[in-house]
């Protein structure tokens, strides 16, 4: 099938690279060289290929549950239970194009420190839109950030690309959070933010602390939190035990946005610059279909072991005349 992962041997003798592989991205595939056939115990270094070879030599082949592009990244995930999810990676280095291919196994985790750090959000200053209607707004003093007052159409803190907001933070005490969920106002406020590329919702406490609010049921808003969230998936809200953790939050948030989106923009069309991954061949016909057709056909085949290649011939030309007769 076209939306398989392919694997075959690179036909270029001279090649570093032994092994072409087809990602089903687009309508034609593109097609990468690879130095291994699935990144186990290390990201594998790729380089875009002329082309799929007519005449491949297929060495592996994988039926893909899912395959998608998100900004500099291809997410790939395998129909299997072991070794299924993997990323192709879009980068620069030295001024020219690098892919690597990794897996959960070959990428390093990062781990959250202990404290809040200094360092630049996605190492960039920020600056960052603070809408007027906040009385008393983070001022990201211990951040590398930059502010500026503006009205926003949904959220309070948000960062521009290419001056258009693209990434919206609402912040929420949770007495806030609260009665704007009972009164149904946070409902439109969710539906304003699912508007733009990214959008959250940070709130200045802990969960816990929805069920000992006073003259409110603790269910109550919990259950509306729950039907704000299934309504809106794309819109995470997120609990941070302290104001200066819901800024620092929203601080690191909106510079990955902001990172993510920019270089989505620079990668947008990155499929259609690939040669075509041209046609796929089917996959070779399962032993069991070939024994039970032989039998209804008065052929003589042994249960187990090897099928004759001209048994094998005979019933790939004559599915293959049935295949034309049906799309005629």
């Amino acid at each position: 099938m076209a939306d398989d992962l392919l694997v075959a041997r690179n036909p270029d003798p001279d090649s570093s690279l032994p092994y072409l592989i087809r990602i089903p991205l687009g309508p034609a595939g593109i097609v990468v060289k690879a130095r291994e056939t699935w990144p186990k115990a290390s990201k594998v270094y790729c380089h875009r290929a002329d082309r799929w070879p007519e005449d491949a030599e297929i060495v592996e082949r994988h039926a893909v549950r899912s395959c998608r592009r998100r900004g500099p990244a291809i997410d790939l995930v395998l129909d299997r239970a072991r070794q299924n999810r993997s990323q192709f990676v879009f980068t620069r280095a030295r001024g020219r194009e690098v892919i690597f291919w990794q897996s959960p196994s070959t990428s390093k985790q990062a781990r959250p420190a202990v404290h809040l750090p200094s360092a630049r959000a996605s190492g960039q200053v920020l600056e960052i839109v603070v809408d007027t209607g906040e009385k008393y707004p983070y001022t990201f003093g211990h951040q590398q950030a930059s502010t500026r007052r503006q009205r926003l159409s949904a959220g309070d803190y948000a960062v521009e690309l290419d001056g258009a907001v693209v990434a919206a933070v609402e912040r929420k005490s949770v007495n806030d959070l609260a009665s704007s969920l009972l009164s149904g106002k946070l409902t439109y406020a969710l539906a304003e933010l699912s508007a733009l590329p990214r959008a959250a919702v940070v709130v200045e406490d802990r969960y816990s602390r929805l069920f000992a609010l006073e003259h409110t049921s603790g269910s109550r808003v919990a259950e509306a939190l729950a039907e704000a969230q299934a309504r809106f998936p794309s819109i995470p809200i997120v609990f941070c035990e302290t104001r200066p953790l819901a800024q620092e939050w929203a601080y690191r948030w909106l510079g990955a946005c902001l990172t993510e989106l920019a270089a989505a923009a620079r990668t947008a069309a990155v499929e259609a610059t690939f040669s075509p991954g041209g046609l796929v061949p089917p996959p070779p016909p399962r032993p069991a279909d070939v024994r039970a057709w032989a039998k209804g056909n008065g052929i003589v085949v042994s249960d187990s072991g090897r099928i004759p290649a001209d048994v094998l011939r005979r019933y790939e030309t004559e599915h293959a005349d049935e295949e034309r007769v049906r799309s005629s």
